[in-house]
């Protein structure tokens, strides 16, 4: 039996822009079993696109889901202004 560990708040924020299933599970806190069959039963809470073999959610989409959208927001915005000479 395998487990994943949740993801931090920081974590979540790092993912790229195209995260893995595994990784939106993690995100979420689910197992996944559980995250795989909820996928299956088209009750994951994320939009899930299949890339081929791959299972990949949208990273705008996940931030959503668990909150942390207004953070990233402000994080691109404070990355985007200039210093202040």
């Amino acid at each position: 039996m395998s487990t994943t560990a949740a993801l931090s708040p920081a974590e979540i924020l790092a993912l790229p822009a195209m995260p893995t299933a595994q990784q939106a599970f993690a995100a979420l806190n689910i197992g996944p079993t559980a995250g795989y069959q909820l996928i299956a039963d088209g009750e994951f809470p994320i939009e899930v696109l299949r890339l081929g073999r791959a299972f990949r959610v949208r990273r705008a989409d996940l931030l959503a889901v668990v909150g942390l959208a207004e953070q990233a927001a402000a994080d691109e915005d404070e990355d985007a202004e200039p210093d202040a000479a």
